[in-house]
């Protein structure tokens, strides 16, 4: 059996970012050689996700809509876990939009359903955070 681990490490501007990092992962993938396996792809800090969804900005706004709506960011007052941070909100988008995605690998490429893309989503963005992508199968 083969395997691959690798990290992808981002540092988004905003304090809320969808990246789609299935090009990352895709490329990851292939370097790994597997032609038949299972490729997980997970956030490694608890104010981030990773998750599947379409590529469209219209959809991806909408998202970010809803989550704000479910867990404001403010008044920050207003969590119990916000005593010297403010990041309340992001541990519960967090648990709403899920931790990792596990892809099918095919005749060594990630099989996906129709429009369907890889995206890390940052909730308490503007530092350094990783994704770790690990691959196994033959």
């Amino acid at each position: 059996m083969k395997s691959l681990t690798r990290h992808l490490w981002f540092s988004t501007p905003h304090r809320r970012d969808y990246l789609n990092i299935t090009p990352e992962v895709e490329k990851l993938v292939r370097q790994s050689g597997v032609k038949e396996g299972l490729c997980l792809v997970n956030a490694m800090h608890i104010t981030a996700s990773v998750h599947i969804n379409d590529d469209e900005s219209g959809l991806i706004q909408d998202f970010d809509d809803w989550l704000e709506k479910l867990a404001p960011h403010e008044p920050v007052s207003s969590y119990r876990h916000n005593t010297g941070e403010d990041n309340a909100d992001a541990h519960i988008k967090r648990s709403i939009m899920g931790r990792e995605v596990v892809v099918a690998i095919t005749d060594g490429r990630l099989d996906f359903g129709p429009w369907e893309q890889i995206f890390y989503a940052e909730f308490d963005g503007r530092r350094k955070k990783r994704v770790m992508v690990k691959i196994i199968g033959e």
